[in-house]
């Protein structure tokens, strides 16, 4: 099937293979002081596949920046192949660019000092966007990122949601196969993180686009990636569905007990664990592999004075943190 974006579902829109990127820097702030290098990327190899929404994350100093900016065709990689649908961003950067989005949330593509539609028909005029296709496109994108309240207004004067949503539109206006987004949800109030996540799950629903998002909101992979790419030290760590990495980074379980009283000293089998004590209430971490859940609740559910319980699993950023640590070297 092929998407509105025109790359063939399935096949493959973004192809890294042994990427290497090695900086010189100069020591002793003179140009006579001895060069070190620092390697961004340790020979990483990935492929993400059209019309999918992969999250590319990493602590910070990983080697994100450095691979976004080589895939969007600012930075020339050491040594390595990459391959955004048929070109090497880096050799055909003009070509490159017409078919990709890029959103970077702490930078700007629009002027300052122009109003919304302004911008967009600078955009236009650079992109060689057709007048009828500009229309058709600044319409639809004005009714799904709500920005007739804004285009008459300069980009200075809008609030940083306003913006990424007005970044957003930037970005599509020429309807690019890959949309790389950086950020897109940086510094956004709860309700403008839920409508450009909504946007991003529709966009590709829609139209195909395959979406390459990097981001340090868990929540943003939570909601949006059916696969994650996590980068270390310039080397990938993991690629695989978010479930997978939940599943062998952090099985653990969290079982909540409230009681009409204080709670009495519980008697827990192995492989559970009371992690707090709050007034009436008490937390419960357990292995499921070592206690199914049921026959904790079982248990539980016969101490007197239980009034409810609550299963859930520990919070993403946790995860997350926890996997980092454990390939800290």
């Amino acid at each position: 099937m092929r998407g509105s974006s025109g790359m063939i579902r399935g096949t493959v829109a973004i192809a890294v293979e042994d990427l290497r990127k090695v900086y010189h820097v100069r020591e002793g702030g003179s140009w006579r002081g001895r060069t070190r290098e620092i390697t961004a990327l340790d020979g990483i190899s990935f492929s993400v596949a059209a019309g999918e929404i992969a999250g590319f994350i990493g602590p910070n100093g990983a080697g994100k920046s450095t691979a976004i900016k080589i895939l969007s065709g600012i930075l020339r990689p050491t040594s390595g192949i990459v391959r955004v649908g048929d070109l090497v961003p880096w050799q055909d950067r003009r070509a490159h660019v017409a078919r990709i989005g890029v959103v970077f949330g702490q930078r700007t593509q629009l002027w300052w000092d122009l109003s919304v539609a302004e911008g967009l028909g600078l955009l236009r005029d650079i992109y060689g966007v057709d007048p009828e296709r500009f229309a058709r496109n600044r319409a639809r994108l004005t009714e799904a990122l709500d920005l007739g309240g804004i285009m008459d207004q300069s980009v200075r004067q809008l609030s940083l949601g306003q913006r990424m949503r007005a970044e957003i539109a930037a970005a599509l206006l020429h309807d690019p196969e890959v949309l790389i987004l950086d950020e897109p949800t940086i510094g956004l109030d709860a309700p403008s993180k839920l409508a450009v996540r909504a946007f991003v799950r529709d966009l590709r629903r829609e139209r195909g686009t395959t979406v390459l998002l990097t981001t340090h909101d868990m929540h943003d992979i939570e909601a949006l990636a059916e696969r994650v790419i996590v980068i270390g030290h310039g080397r990938i760590l993991t690629d695989s569905p978010f479930q997978d990495l939940r599943a062998t980074t952090l099985s653990e379980r969290i079982l909540e007990a409230d009681f009409v009283t204080e709670p009495p000293v519980l008697d827990l089998p192995h492989g559970a664990t009371e992690t707090m004590r709050d007034g009436r209430s008490v937390t419960i971490t357990f292995d499921p592999r070592l206690v199914p859940a049921q026959v904790l609740v079982a248990q539980l559910s016969a101490v007197p004075g239980l009034d409810d319980l609550r299963i859930g699993r520990p919070a993403i950023e946790e995860i997350i943190t926890r996997f980092y640590a454990d390939h800290a070297t």
